[in-house]
């Protein structure tokens, strides 16, 4: 009996700890999906850098950064990596410039690949922080 009301609480300690530890809430992830900057009359004066940081892909075609191999995770689950795999995200990501995030996004959402979840929580706040920092 003991150990049954162990097992619960500690089911309460991690629940709240991961509750109020997370930096943000997947409706929040979801809202950076939207381009900050529809209107050219809002526009910040440099269109092409507004649309550049737009996280909606306008055009068909998939630009490649050198990440042709991200190809075999098409429609994979962005939870469904393991570590060997994410690291084959990291090693893309982490060479790419902060003005080249937003298109590999773009590029990887055309070409059906889903980041893993670690990846893109880093990949649109870096995004996020560039359209603030174009918009202010």
């Amino acid at each position: 009996m003991l150990l049954i009301i162990l097992f619960i609480c500690l089911g309460i300690v991690i629940y709240l700890l991961n509750k109020y530890t997370r930096r943000e809430t997947p409706a929040k992830i979801a809202d950076t999906l939207t381009p900050i900057i529809e209107d050219t009359e809002v526009c910040c004066g440099a269109y092409e850098v507004c649309e550049k940081d737009s996280l909606l892909a306008s055009s068909p075609n998939a630009v490649y950064f050198e990440d042709e191999d991200l190809d075999i995770f098409r429609f994979r689950d962005e939870k469904s990596y393991n570590a060997k795999e994410i690291a084959l995200f990291e090693e893309v990501f982490f060479t790419l410039r902060e003005d080249e995030i937003a298109e590999w996004l773009k590029s990887l959402q055309i070409r059906n690949i889903n980041l893993p979840y670690a990846i893109k929580e880093e990949a649109l706040l870096i995004v996020s922080e560039r359209r603030y920092a174009h918009t202010h």
